[in-house]
């Protein structure tokens, strides 16, 4: 099924420790994979490329269950592809993370008594860039812990100076096109980490808080309004009322007196406002929430802030130094005084924003902020899925792209912070405004000083999949690698990056989308389905696992669980089962070291090998085309589950067991089987190895000698006769003649367990197989079964007839009669009773001519295999002796 062309190791061996030991291999195997420059991509290579880009990690982040799931699924991949002949890229990297990596340091200058201001901005930025090279990106440690087979000479990091002409680029470029502008907008600030922050910054939870009515005006002209932010009512412009509120129609265009002040403010009527929802009157505060900014603009209200950026009113009076929520109880408790308070709800449970660095309830907040225009480049995202350049897996995503894309606002960019991409626009001493590109000059002289914001971080990484070819250059890696092939990323982030690398891709890119298919994976959960949270207990370290059950365990564990776009449960225990099927692979692979399989040679002509070679060959040439279509689909866990069943179930429990006989005959069968076995473990374990690298590296080398997995070839499947290679096709007969021997085992182990016989218990047996096809595996089928010859005496005790054959055993004072009389009874029961019913459906013409083809195929289906346990059961009965 695939030519090995590899050279031979200078000294190759035939012998395994008896035991698979993943500490001892893992960390030595991964470094000679990166000194042997197996991963690293040569754009100047004739290959056809394969590109996918790594989600760049926070640089103050560690490696967690989400990344170990997400590099499993790109790493198994990218490892495929290279094996087909793909001039692979993984682009390794790393975030500058703005936010995260400014508050890390600010809380190490803490601990020294010190804050950001007492360094002033260069220093600070020089702190920052020391704790990077310190202790910052931890997680390309561990990334080698878990094998990812990056191009670790090309890393990235969204801060270098390659990185950063990239967003001087195509800010300027932007900026240019009239795509990015300056105004005053309501953001969502942080007012612990002084900074606006994005709308994936923002985490909402349902919080108790109270619920206020409170009375404006007096007498015929008095409203009531609803809040929970009694405090923002020092900043109300307006009161906005339905234009079609018969209710309020006499008061549209009046002044009302705003309690706790000495203003007045007027009553507008603003088609915004839902007339079902409470009294239908709502107080407007348009520096203070986003929907009242707009009416605002509509009405062309003024913008009355009431709280500087900790959060402290700055409103002169009684209030003026209270923080937002010592404000709020004061200004309840004043208006109460007053007897405005018509109704008050507490507790009142409601969702509530809050920073998810540092879990502060955010403000939403009037202010100066620099934003991206982003309806022409949505639009363009959003056709180009359309149109079909790029596909969304799965398909069903389609639709939460759109909803998102189609009704995208203008992205806030800038961010209050010293840690970061500075936004490149200098102020002149005259009201000048310069955009400076990376070959511009920044203009000089008194006066002139740059924009002290910072870039949001997802700009930079919104370039991730062409800044890290080296764009704005034309580049041969970028001319090689870009588009990317695939993105796999969580769904979590649809909106956030993907669109955005979608709009700068298309963008800078001459229409050319940044990848062709995105691949959407859902979340890492406990076994409980329940979401992994340091806070619930159930936080695993996947570091912890590794080292316990080595890394292939739980990167099978992970792909095993990875169906598309549904989020992963997974547990300790489903780790140690993986652990023990890589220790089935191991021992496997022994036994057949150690009974002469071998690759050495062509296979042996079909007319050679026993009905059981040709069984598995056709098997495993049927598994290589499932698990190509399945990965062509992105369906890891079934490809996965299909690899399992078919080493285990196929490989280990079956053909090897089968084959035992064969070896201990020794002579020309046990060639052509030890041939055959050495073909089908060398494909098996190329087709694992993406998935479960260390172990099958170590494995196969041993098999063949040659020198590594990583750079094997990937296998294909032939599926017509007298193709490519001997035996690689489907063969019916063999499958047909293999099942049918498994029926038979199967049914007499069952036999056996249900009369409690030990599995290692021999039992006289008399074997029919005359006229089957089953008479050449007499000899295996005795020794699957503990089955003795029928020597002198013999009296059979239990007739089991089974696909044509019979298996007579002489159970004398082990089987209880009686009891295996009523067992058997009562099952023949069962087989009558679903007889009868799908009879009596497929009788009933009004059914039939109703229900569709697959539904009376089913039914037929259940009838055909009542009456075969039907007469199975008959049968055993028959031959039980009489009581």
């Amino acid at each position: 099924m695939t030519e090995n062309t590899q050279q031979q190791n200078p000294a190759p061996t035939t012998e395994l420790p008896t035991q698979y030991a993943p500490a001892e291999v893992e960390g030595t195997l991964y470094e000679r994979w990166v000194e042997r420059g197996y991963f690293s991509a040569d754009a100047a290579s004739e290959k056809p490329p394969y590109t996918v880009v790594i989600p760049p990690p926070n640089v103050t982040g560690s490696l967690h269950l989400g990344h170990a799931f997400e590099h499993t699924l790109i790493d198994a991949l990218t490892r495929r592809k290279r094996m087909q002949g793909f001039e692979t890229l993984w682009q390794p990297g790393m975030d500058h993370a703005g936010i995260a990596t400014q508050n890390v340091v600010e809380r190490e200058l803490a601990k020294e008594g010190k804050s950001r201001h007492d360094l002033g901005r260069e220093e600070f930025i020089e702190r920052v860039w020391k704790w990077k090279g310190e202790s910052g990106g931890q997680i390309s440690g561990q990334m080698r812990r878990l094998g990812d087979g990056v191009d670790w000479s090309r890393e990235r990091f969204t801060m270098d100076e390659g990185l950063s002409q990239s967003v001087q680029t195509i800010f300027k470029k932007l900026y240019d096109d009239e795509l990015i502008y300056r105004a005053e907008r309501i953001i969502n600030w942080c007012p612990r980490c002084l900074t606006a922050i994005s709308d994936i910054e923002v985490e909402y939870q349902d919080d108790d808080g109270e619920l206020v009515s409170l009375k404006y005006g007096d007498g015929d002209e008095a409203v009531v309004v609803a809040t929970t932010r009694a405090e923002t009512m020092l900043g109300d412009t307006a009161i906005a009322v339905h234009p079609d509120d018969e209710r309020y129609k006499h008061l549209v265009g009046k002044l009302i007196k705003l309690p706790l002040t000495d203003r007045s403010i007027p009553v507008v009527a603003d088609e915004h406002v839902d007339p079902e929802f409470g009294t239908g009157c709502v107080k407007v505060t348009p520096a203070h929430d986003p929907n009242d900014f707009e009416i605002g603009q509509r009405h062309d209200l003024p913008n009355i802030a009431v709280m500087d950026e900790h959060a402290v009113i700055t409103v002169p009076g009684p209030f003026q130094g209270l923080d937002r929520l010592e404000a709020r109880s004061a200004i309840v408790g004043a208006l109460r005084a007053e007897g405005r308070i018509v109704a008050e709800k507490r507790p009142y449970s409601h969702s509530v924003g809050h920073c998810s660095r540092c879990k502060t309830t955010i403000e939403p907040r009037l202010s100066m902020q620099w934003w991206v225009k982003v309806g022409p480049l949505a639009k363009a995202a959003g056709d180009a899925v359309r149109d079909g350049k790029v596909a969304i897996h799965p398909q069903e995503m389609e639709k939460r792209y759109f909803d998102w894309v189609d009704n995208l606002h203008d992205w806030c960019i800038s961010r209050q912070l010293w840690w970061g991409h500075r936004i490149p626009v200098w102020y002149g001493p005259n009201g000048e405004v310069v955009c400076v590109g990376p070959d511009d000059e920044a203009p000089t002289g008194e006066g002139w000083t740059q924009d002290s914001d910072v870039l949001d971080t997802w700009f930079s990484s919104g370039l991730w999949p062409f800044s890290t070819l080296g764009w704005p250059e034309e580049t041969d890696s970028l001319a090689k690698f870009y588009p990317n092939s695939v993105l796999v990323t969580g769904y979590d982030i649809l909106f956030f990056w993907v669109a955005r690398m979608m709009m700068f891709g298309l963008y800078a890119m001459d229409g050319t989308p940044p990848f062709h298919t995105i691949v959407l994976h859902g979340m890492v959960r406990d076994q409980f389905g329940k979401k992994m949270s340091k806070s619930f207990g159930n936080a695993v370290d996947p570091l912890d696992w590794m080292d316990k059950y080595g890394s292939d365990a739980v990167r099978f564990t992970l792909a095993r669980g990875a169906n598309p776009g549904v989020d992963v449960p997974i547990g300790e225990d489903w780790v140690q089962g993986s652990r023990n099927f890589a220790n089935k692979i191991w021992n496997a692979t022994r036994f057949a070291l150690m009974n002469g399989a071998t690759i050495e040679g062509e296979l042996p002509p079909v007319e050679q090998q026993s009905a059981t070679d040709r069984w598995i060959l056709s098997r495993l040439n049927a598994t290589v085309a499932e698990v190509d279509a399945l990965y062509d689909d992105y369906q890891f866990a079934k490809l996965s589950d299909a690899l399992f069943h078919f080493a285990w179930d196929e490989v280990f429990d079956w053909y090897v067991e089968l084959s035992k006989t064969t070896f201990m005959g020794g002579g020309d069968a046990a060639k052509v089987s030890g041939r055959v076995l050495g073909e089908v473990l060398d494909v098996t374990l190329r087709l694992l190895h993406p998935i479960v690298p260390f172990v099958t590296e170590t494995l196969w080398t041993t098999l063949t000698g040659r020198e590594s997995l990583v750079i094997a070839e990937w296998p294909k499947a032939v599926l017509v006769p007298g193709a490519d290679a001997p035996g690689g096709f489907r063969d019916a007969g063999a499958e047909q003649e293999i099942e049918t021997l498994q029926q038979v085992i199967t049914e007499v182990r069952r036999f056996r367990a249900d009369q409690g016989l030990q599995p290692g218990q021999k039992v006289p047996a008399r074997l029919s197989l005359d006229g089957t096809a089953l008479a050449p595996h007499e000899a295996a089928i005795r020794q699957l079964l503990r089955l003795q010859p029928e020597g002198d005496g013999f009296a059979a005790t239990a007739t089991l007839p089974v696909s044509g054959a019979t298996v007579a055993l002489d159970l004398s004072g082990t089987i209880d009669v009686g009891a295996e009389r009523k067992r058997l009874a009562k099952d023949l029961a069962a087989a009558e009773k679903e007889k009868a019913q799908a009879t009596a459906k497929l009788g009933n013409e009004a059914f039939l001519a109703k229900a569709p083809d697959n539904v009376v195929d089913k039914i037929r289906g259940r009838l055909a295999k009542a009456d075969a346990d039907i007469s199975r059961l008959q049968a055993q009965l028959d031959g039980l002796p009489q009581a």
